[in-house]
């Protein structure tokens, strides 16, 4: 018993020294990679170093030990699968890999099975789905975002369509359909996709043989996405064929930055002018340490690349997930499949594959990790898992090595300034905001490429032109020839001379000659591929724009209504058309207002505005009347009467502008007449309309007018236009601007009636995406700007024809009778009314006041003189019997009331003996001259002394006699 107890207490020390010694936890982490490749060699290096720091730290795992162990694939997706069924027999809690996206798909079921998170930076396929390969982490970028960054580079420099060679396997494959849909968003597409095949089968017969076949083709724009071995043998081939010469544009995946970086020096000469991407990792002192590191760490073997860095983070990813794993009580233990143990045995041994229990929680902390690495800030997102803010270094490869150009960010887009600078600002996506540096391009120049040429196949541009059978001016051919002419071909010939290259084509009818084509069709054979271009008298419409690409119209074309006029005389009542006849009377009545406005504010101060009701009546009215022509002669004393009449002349200045301009646009303008008014017009009514063989005016009045088709009357040229009109088959032709000229050129008892109701034009049409239209459309604005095309509208469009044009017809710019009769009418009748009554007035007077005749004054002596010699002797008269011969001869005879002395007829009797006195100076006209300019006596008065001359002459007579 003495010896047990010491014995025990050895055991017990040696146990707990053996413990501390080998005893310690280690976690199980494998890694599978492809040791040769440029990406395995740099990922090994740099997770072995990660290890070392995650152990240095003994805080991160609480003591216990990482342990990564790397499996070589060695290009081998069997030994990848074997590689990992190994680490899942060994109790391994994750895996770092696998290298490509193959065996990624392939693995991420086994993961998905087993509850063990696959974590992987070189496996970037998109289509590794969070949703389907939920254990599957992708911790760089995938390669969605670096296909997003190359389309928009060739949306950035204009370039519409790019060649693709990609290798034979699911990322490359993947990566490429990605790209597609990534030009797309942007107009851009794929003209071509060459397969080659994987890395290690391909060679140089393979590469050699789908670049003569792009070098055929149009796009210069080729899109290399390949892996080291391929790619770097493609550029070789592509140098021997000249294709790495000026014009062509070579835009390389990441994997060539990781050859840049991590194989020096290579032969740059045959990549001079190429462009690359690689992974943006921002500069810290973390990452300058590292890299000063990596010399010692890989002795000098290889170079450093993003994805060594990736690598790094990896690790530490893992650690910190792990550590959070252990912290919140997690252990690692395993269990049992079930469905594995039903399998029964076999060599396979699947029993030893078993299931991580903590494999969920795992997962979760490390898609919550949230912290900054060698490659920047660390976090997924919470729906598709992508990395925060992806982003790459565009690389320029130049003579003495490559040159950084610019950046791409999802934040951001291109930019010429690092993208964590820009993340402090808002987005900012805005094509003016998107630059770049200046590149130099294969062939040593800075100019940028074209991007395209026409396909060196020998053939030339087949363009379809239209065989018409009318408006030949428009677009025609020469009799048993192959030449086409008019004003749609001179308008092309001239704007394919602007364009920096040479365009070889041939023009092919495309109709009969008997009758217009439909222009539909035409536009239809371009989606088909059977012509290359159509020229002619295309008008750009919906329909035809969601087939082809229309280029910059070079004349505009909208629908209008032709219908026969007839020229309208004008009326004797011509001045009165200005107005409306409500526009007469309100005008009217204002001046009466007006008038009597300012009689009221002037008539109690202003002596001119005074007088007998009747004088002060017609005052108002000339006073209003006058202001027409701005001829008054009163002037206004009160402030307010002033204030009315500014307004009121400013007013009828106004009115009398207006009259006059629409009077005179009435009588020198031709007037036209015709019941059709416009397409409102011929849309109400039941009559009949013409349209032209294969125009799209027949569609557009059925589907967007809903005008019966039974309504419609095909013509073809412009006598059926005329003859259908004549004959009244049709009221109105509905037809484009350019024939409808020419039609009325030729036609002078027709006019457009109304505007034009549609705004189209002509244009060249060609295939969707076409580099050619955007360039024929540069040369349409150059002839434009130039005047060359209006010069050739002029000569084919512009026809004098048998129709003077309104400017040379004398008899327009004549003015006849007819115009200004009822003026003269009007004035005339004034005259004659004025003048009848006057002398009807005079006549009056006349036989009111006639003197009696000489016969009648005798008799009347020889009564008057019995009378007063019986009556009253000599010395007896007096003068009261004088007086009252006189009164009572003074009643009878005038219109004034002498009743109440009113008047003196004394004083009456001096007058007219003073008058009498008179008469030895001149006639009583020139007396009675004196007497208004003496005493300026007033219209009444004149009156007066005139009702009182009548009366007092028969006295006058009488009393001479006696």
């Amino acid at each position: 018993m003495k010896l047990v107890w010491p014995a025990a207490f050895f055991i017990i020390c040696v146990g707990v020294t053996l413990r501390g010694t080998f005893g310690a936890e280690v976690v199980n982490v494998g890694a599978i990679f492809t040791s040769s490749s440029i990406n395995g060699a740099v990922s090994k290096i740099a997770m072995e170093a990660a290890q070392d720091d995650v152990n240095s730290d003994p805080t991160i795992l609480g003591g216990r030990k990482l342990s990564i162990t790397i499996h070589d694939s060695n290009f081998s997706g069997f030994l990848s699968i074997i590689g990992a069924l190994q680490f899942m027999e060994t109790d391994t809690v994750a895996i770092i890999g696998p290298q490509n996206a193959i065996m990624a798909h392939v693995l991420s079921h086994l993961a998905n099975q087993l509850n063990v998170p696959l974590l992987s930076f070189t496996a970037l396929d998109p289509t590794l789905s969070p949703l389907q390969y939920p254990y599957f982490v992708q911790t760089a970028p995938n390669d969605q975002f670096e296909m997003a960054a190359i389309a928009e580079m060739v949306s950035y420099y204009g370039w519409a369509e790019v060649i693709a060679i990609y290798t034979d396997d699911d990322q490359s494959r993947n990566g490429i359909t990605t790209l597609g849909d990534k030009l797309a968003e942007r107009r851009c597409k794929i003209t071509y996709k060459a397969v080659l095949p994987p890395d290690t089968k391909s060679s140089r017969d393979d590469i050699q043989r789908e670049l003569v076949k792009i070098q055929m083709m149009e796009s210069r724009v080729i899109i290399l996405n390949a892996y080291e071995k391929t790619g770097l043998m493609a550029f070789e081939v592509a140098k021997s064929l000249g294709m790495m010469g000026k014009g062509y544009v070579w835009i390389a995946t990441t994997w060539l930055s990781t050859v840049l970086d991590s194989k020096p020096p290579i032969k740059p000469n045959s990549l001079l002018g190429v462009l690359t991407l690689r992974p943006h990792t921002p500069d810290s002192k973390k990452k300058r340490d590292f890299v000063s590191r990596w010399p010692k760490l890989s002795n000098g073997s290889i170079g450093l690349n993003p994805y060594g860095l990736y690598a790094y983070d990896t690790v530490w990813i893992l650690a910190n997930a792990l550590k959070l794993f252990f912290n919140s009580g997690g252990n690692i233990s395993f269990s049992d499949d079930p469905r594995l143990s039903k399998l029964g045995g076999g060599s396979l041994n699947l029993e030893a594959l078993s299931i991580f229990d903590g494999g969920p929680q795992l997962l979760k902390n490390i898609l919550q990790t949230n912290m900054t690495g060698l490659t920047g800030p660390i976090a997924f997102d919470e729906i598709d898992r992508s990395p925060y803010r992806p982003s790459y270094d565009i690389i320029n490869v130049v003579e003495k090595g490559y040159r950084d150009i610019g950046y791409w960010s999802n934040y951001s887009g291109l930019s010429i300034v690092p993208p964590e600078t820009l993340y402090g600002k808002p987005p900012n996506r805005s094509s003016s905001n998107q630059q770049l540096y200046s590149v130099v391009w294969p062939g040593d120049t800075t100019e940028k490429p074209r991007g395209w040429v026409f396909a060196n196949n020998g053939e030339k541009m087949t363009i379809g032109v239209p065989n018409r059978f009318s408006f030949k001016a428009v677009v025609s051919w020469v009799n048993g020839s192959e030449v086409a002419s008019g004003y749609c071909i001179d308008v092309f010939l001239a704007a394919i001379k602007y364009l920096p290259y040479p365009v070889p084509y041939k023009f092919v009818p495309f109709g009969n000659g008997h009758n217009n084509p439909s222009y539909d069709e035409l536009v239809g054979k371009i989606a088909t591929g059977e012509f290359d271009a159509v020229v002619g008298d295309v008008a750009i419409v919906t329909n035809r724009t969601k087939l082809v690409d229309f280029t910059q119209p070079y004349i505009e074309s909208g629908l209008v209504v032709v219908a026969p006029v007839r020229k309208m005389k004008s009326s004797a009542l011509a001045f009165l058309q200005p107005f409306t006849p409500l526009m007469w009377a309100v005008t009217g009545i204002l001046f009466l207002v007006v008038g009597a406005v300012v009689w009221i504010l002037e008539h109690r101060i202003n002596d001119e505005f005074r007088g007998p009701p009747k004088q002060q009546f017609v005052t108002m009215l000339w006073f209003s009347f006058s202001t027409m022509f701005f001829a008054h002669r009163e002037n206004t004393v009160s402030t307010l009467g002033r204030f009315v009449l500014i307004i009121w002349l400013f007013v009828v200045l106004i009115i009398n502008s207006s009259y006059t301009a629409s009077l005179t646009s009435i009588l020198t303008v031709q007037q036209l007449s015709s019941p059709i008014k416009g397409i409102d017009s011929l849309i109400t009514s039941n009559d009949h309309i013409g349209y032209q063989v294969g125009s799209f005016a027949e569609n557009y009045m059925i589907e967007e007018l809903s005008i019966p088709r039974s309504r419609l009357l095909p013509l073809g040229t412009p006598e059926e236009y005329a003859s259908a009109l004549e004959k009244g088959l049709v009221s109105a032709i509905v037809d484009e601007r350019p024939y409808v000229d020419l039609f009325l050129s030729q036609h002078c008892h027709f006019s457009i009636r109304g505007q034009e109701f549609t705004k189209s034009a002509w244009g060249f049409a060609f295939p969707r995406d076409s580099p050619l239209a955007i360039d024929m459309s540069t040369a349409i604005l150059t002839l434009s700007e130039n005047g060359e095309l209006q010069k050739i509208h002029d000569k084919w469009l512009s026809k004098k024809g048998l129709c003077p044009s309104q400017g040379s017809d004398d008899d327009t710019d004549q003015l006849h009778l007819g115009s200004f009769l009822g003026l003269f009418l009007i004035c005339g009748t004034a005259c004659f009314l004025a003048l009848a009554i006057y002398f009807c007035s005079m006549l009056r007077s006349y036989i009111r006041h006639k003197p009696p005749q000489e016969e009648e004054k005798i008799a009347m002596a020889e009564s008057e003189n019995n009378k007063n010699a019986s009556v009253h002797e000599p010395g007896n008269q007096s003068e009261g019997d004088d007086l009252e011969w006189y009164s009572d001869n003074l009643e009878e005879n005038s219109d004034y009331d002498l009743s109440e002395g009113s008047v003196d007829l004394n004083e009456l009797i001096d007058v007219n003996i003073d008058k009498e006195d008179e008469n030895s100076k001149g006639p009583q006209t020139e007396w009675q001259e004196d007497q208004e300019a003496t005493y300026e006596i007033d219209d009444e008065e004149k009156e007066y002394n005139s009702e009182l001359n009548n009366i007092l002459t028969p006295y006058e007579d009488w009393h001479g006699a006696d």
